[in-house]
């Protein structure tokens, strides 16, 4: 990471593409399967040109290297806005420059390159494209069209360097790097198979024809109607004038980010009354648009650019940013309507806002294209996005024809956008998928979903066994590690699902209902699961708590052959989920086979005993370990000014529920306390009480702040529960329940906003009952009569590594341990203390053979799922095609760079475990900080992976591990530096080398030089 963004020579981006090509099927990363080839002899025209699909990268970080508009193509992209250029070419901007974690957001508008630099760029790319067209799908017409992009203001584009700019890709037959790529063009005829001599002396060298005009937030309206004017009459280009959404108005736009879930992003009203007002930009049009007829001009709005917005929770450098995305998506769709309706449809309407390939085809419906995108081909697929849209489109262009846009379905799509979940913040429902996970230099492949889950589930593995109908591989898979299938299956929380990765393409997989599917479907064909083959161990286990944690230490000890006993107050084993989670979420059947499961190991129950539980006295009844899992305690009371003491704790309640409902009395009216899980569970069960007729939910903050799942609260909703935000009791008493009006405080760096007292502001519920869900308490009571030490803060004392107690083989886990906590938590921390124990034993638990699969196939299934927008399938049995295996091929990284500037190293050597390595390419580097945003990992792949640099300066001033080539041939050399230290490194023709250094860091290098010369 040295920050020298440097352009590579044509010659060398010829080299590269076609030696890429034929060695690996493959251009700048995307494999030739997902190359675009539109419908043949399937055309649009747009201001004379002729364009094969109506999508394409937006003027930005795809558009600014000619290997990022190459890429694009390749995608499926045909209309090209070229990155913005100015008169201020040398800019100093802020890195990282983006983050697209979800909604997105720059801090960078125009190129990072010299305006020259990049005016060659455009034309390297455009010479590129004409011979990948020919080369690849033999056709003569171009069917695609570059659209230059200027700004900000008249003087900056009449100046002589901009004025030069425009003039060159109007006509660039006079221009050095024009004659050069045709020169090279010439020079290599040899290595093509369609291109001849003659295609290359017919590549145009009028560019661009068109322009979009970009103007500075608070532009006066005289001088963007001056700029046009003078790009239509004097320059000759038809015109796009991008218009910003500030033209919504402050109110309009802060009310739907907020109605949307966006309340923390905050606005500054002076960017909306500085700016281009509605009824000026309506009459501004108005008279372009019949000045541009006059002229014999194309002329059109481009909707919208990016909305300035305040730096808040540390995103980027500075304090203003621009947001783009999913969030700017009502708002670009609701100008566009607007706009329309004004003009009766007589508007032509370049879109960029929030596309992809959900609601693009939509849009494109309406009559408006061309469309282009940024956001979305940031996200991981990254370019392959663009195959998607431009297939969907292509279905539909055949019957969208003309010019003139159909004003009353676009009104209905803005109409009802802000209650469209695609574009709600909640949708989300978690802020960072990342792991607490240092990223290392070599094999990083792994899967966050099983790196998430505190059991480490196998899951993409028997995701994909699920989807080859292998139901008892995947069955037997899981129980390696997890006990409760069918618990899980029904109820966890899935852990996994926060960290997938297809958060970053739509929604997580399915992963709990895959669990569900192998539990079933193979649990009958499963091998019969029993104690150990060969006698028992001597030591025995007492089990203290039948819930998950004690179902689950009992479980890995009993298998092995330790003898265990699990002892329970109750008269059933299960815990929480035999006596407290109600059966419209987990049915007796799924408790009962999981239960089978444990005793099948030679577990031995003893239920229905005294829960006042005596360390000493089980270790002189033999038992030489215990493992306490008693539980958490009672609900936490809730505080009331008065009626608190007729509170009725939310757990209680659904332990008197699920043994008997028909006995429960509520009244008519309910109201649950709380936002978590257990406050949905409470909720929907009330709703199940006879006699009860509204139950209502009362909540501090807002329902993005809720911490109960997405899923959970959905379905509350959908059953009638009623949802009060920021709300807090205050009250109870004669069936009201007072309740204290709070307000959102400015957030913190997690993005989370305090709550603050509306003082004298008081909302009365009427509510026959109320009941608490604002956690447990654990009695810590028992726990320190047997000795168990409990620390100042009210924790208790463990070696986090085995969760033994301050009393010596004794070990405890679950809510006891954590206060409440999931079930899965609760499974790991048993399987924690039954590893601890069996390693004291000298004992190892049985390890699972690898699955097996073919590799060719699942990488080529892989390789079709990149890039593809997918929402979940209602059908189980399609939820593994969603599935993107990332510990088996991840490669995020090299998707997610506009640059192309992680590459996918293929090794071919059995030293390393992944399917391929990353190297980081320094100087096509801009370190923008995409990559880092979506590695999996705490780190960030432009500075953390293995660095190629191609110039000794920017080798030294980098602190990457990383290396130099400083000769070629058959003995070559290489400055290299890891850890700190800087070696000259030679490797002999048998690729040995003279210097000790970590064996998988040569063999990279040597792999990169041998089998990627082109890079050099």
């Amino acid at each position: 990471m040295s920050g020298a963004m440097r352009p590579i020579p044509f010659k060398k981006l010829l080299d590269w593409i076609l030696e890429e090509n034929r060695k690996f099927h493959s251009i700048f990363g995307l494999p030739q399967e997902k190359f675009y080839r539109a419908q043949p002899g399937v055309y649009w025209q747009l201001f004379g040109e002729y364009l094969e699909n109506v999508i394409g990268p937006a003027a930005g970080p795809h558009t600014q290297l000619a290997q990022n508009i190459v890429a694009a193509y390749l995608a499926g992209g045909r209309f090209f806005e070229l990155k913005t250029v100015q008169v201020l070419d040398r800019l100093d901007i802020p890195k990282p420059c983006i983050n697209a974690a979800d909604e997105g957001y720059n801090v960078e508008w125009s190129t990072e390159l010299a305006i020259e630099e990049a005016f060659e760029e455009y034309v390297k790319a455009w010479f590129l494209l004409h011979v990948l067209q020919k080369e690849l799908w033999g056709t003569d017409r171009r069917g695609f069209m570059f659209n230059m992009s200027v700004g900000y203001d008249l003087k900056g584009i009449k100046s002589p360097k901009v004025d030069r700019f425009i003039e060159s890709l109007k006509d660039a037959s006079k221009t050095a790097i024009f004659q050069e790529c045709r020169a090279v063009l010439q020079a290599e005829v040899d290595r093509f198979t369609a291109v001849d001599a003659e295609f290359i002396d017919g590549i145009s060298p009028h560019i661009c024809s068109s322009v979009t005009l970009s103007t500075m937030h608070g532009c006066p309206p005289a001088e963007i109607e001056t700029i046009c004017r003078y790009l239509l009459a004097e320059k000759r280009l038809h015109t796009f004038v991008k218009l910003n959404p500030t033209l919504l108005g402050y109110k309009f736009v802060k009310d739907t980010l907020a109605g949307m879930g966006y309340s923390y992003i905050q606005l500054k009203e002076e960017s909306f009354s500085h700016d281009l007002q509605y009824t000026d930009g309506v009459a501004l049009i108005g008279r372009l648009q019949e000045f541009a007829r006059e002229q014999g001009r194309g002329f059109g709005v481009k909707l919208s650019n990016t909305l300035p917005v305040q730096v808040t929770r540390g995103e980027l450098p500075g304090e203003e940013m621009y947001l783009s995305g999913r969030a700017l998506y009502p708002l670009t769709l609701n100008l566009a309507a607007r706009l329309a309706q004004e003009f009766n449809g007589h508007l032509r309407i370049s879109y960029a806002g929030g596309g992809d390939a959900f609601n693009l085809p939509r849009l494109f419906a309406t009559g408006i294209w061309p469309l282009t995108v940024a956001t979305t081909l940031l996200k991981p697929g990254g370019y392959l996005r663009l195959q998607q849209i431009a297939a969907e489109l292509a279905t539909r262009m055949p019957d969208t024809a003309g010019e003139v846009i159909d004003v009353a379905q676009l009104a209905g799509l803005a109409a009802g956008v802000t209650r469209d979940p695609d574009f709600r913040k909640e949708k989300r429902g978690v802020a960072s998928r990342k792991l607490t996970r240092k990223l290392p230099l070599t094999d990083c492949f792994l899967a966050p979903c099983t790196a998430g889950c505190p059991i480490g589930q196998d899951i993409p593995e028997y995701i994909r066994l699920v989807g080859e109908k292998r139901y008892r591989e995947a069955y037997e898979l899981i129980i390696e590690k997890n006990p409760l299938p069918f618990i899980t299956g029904s109820i966890c929380t899935q852990h996994c699902a926060a960290k997938c990765t297809r958060l970053d393409y739509d929604e997580p997989v399915r992963i709990r209902e895959m669990k569900k599917e192998a539990a079933v479907k193979g649990y009958r064909a499963s091998r019969p699961r029993c104690g150990p083959a060969q006698g028992k161990a001597s030591a025995r286990v007492a089990v203290i708590g039948a819930g998950p944690a004690g179902l689950a230490a009992g479980y890995f000890l009993a298998r092995v052959g330790l003898g265990v006993t699990i002892f329970d107050k109750k008269e059933k084993p299960g815990g929480t989920v035999t006596h407290v989670i109600p059966d419209f979420r987990l049915s007796e059947d799924a408790i009962a086979r999981d239960l089978e499961l444990v005793k099948g190991t030679g577990v031995e129950f003893k239920l229905g005993v005294s829960p006042d539980f005596n360390v000493a006295e089980l270790k002189r009844a033999g038992y030489k370990y215990v493992f306490l899992a008693p539980g958490a305690g009672a609900s936490r009371p809730l505080e009331l000014r008065t009626g608190g003491e007729r509170v009725m704790g939310a757990v209680e309640f659904l332990a008197k529920f699920k043994e008997d409902r028909q006995r429960v009395r509520l009244g008519k009216r309910v109201a649950v306390i709380g936002g978590g899980n257990t406050a949905m569970d409470a909720a929907r069960a009330a709703l199940r009480v006879p006699g009860v007729e509204k139950v209502t939910i009362i909540y501090r903050r807002t329902r993005e702040y809720m911490p109960a799942s997405r899923e959970e609260l959905r379905e509350a909703l959908a059953e009638g529960v009623v949802l009060k935000e920021l709300l807090v009791p205050y009250s109870w008493s004669e069936g009201v329940l007072r309740c204290q009006q709070m307000e959102l405080e400015a957030p913190d760096a997690s993005g989370r906003p305090g709550v603050a007292v509306k003082a004298g502001e008081f909302v009365d519920i009427p509510a026959d009952a109320v009941l608490a869900a604002i956690g447990q308490d654990v009695d810590y009571g028992l726990l320190e009569k047997n000795g168990i030490a409990i620390d100042e803060g009210g924790r208790i004392v463990v070696d986090p590594a085995t969760n033994e107690t301050s009393v010596a083989n004794v070990f405890i886990g679950g809510d006891a341990l954590r206060g409440p906590a999931t079930i899965v938590e609760a499974i790991a921390d048993g399987r924690k203390a039954a590893r601890a124990i069996l390693t004291r034993e000298g004992l190892t638990p049985p390890v699972p053979s690898a699955v097996p699969f073919d590799r060719e196939w699942r990488l080529r299934e892989v390789n079709k799922k990149k890039g593809n927008l997918a929402g979940a399938a209602g059908d189980p049995g399609l939820e593994p095609q969603r599935c993107l295996e990332c510990g088996f091929v991840c490669n995020i990284c090299t998707e997610v760079c506009p640059n192309r500037a992680n590459i996918a190293i293929q090794t071919r050597n059995g030293g390393f475990r992944d399917q391929n390595q990353i190297v980081h390419v320094d100087g096509m580097c801009n370190e923008c900080g995409n990559c880092a945003t979506f590695c999996p990992y705490d780190g960030a792949p432009y500075r953390d992976k293995l660095t190629l640099f191609w110039k000794e300066e920017d080798f030294a001033g980098s602190q990457n591990n990383g290396f130099l080539l400083l000769a070629g041939g058959a003995e070559p050399v290489f400055k290299v530096r890891l850890n700190g230290r800087v070696q000259e490194v030679k490797f002999d023709p048998a690729g040995k080398a003279n210097v000790d250094l970590e064996q998988g860091v040569l063999d990279l290098i040597l792999a990169v030089y041998k089998g990627y010369r082109y890079l050099f």
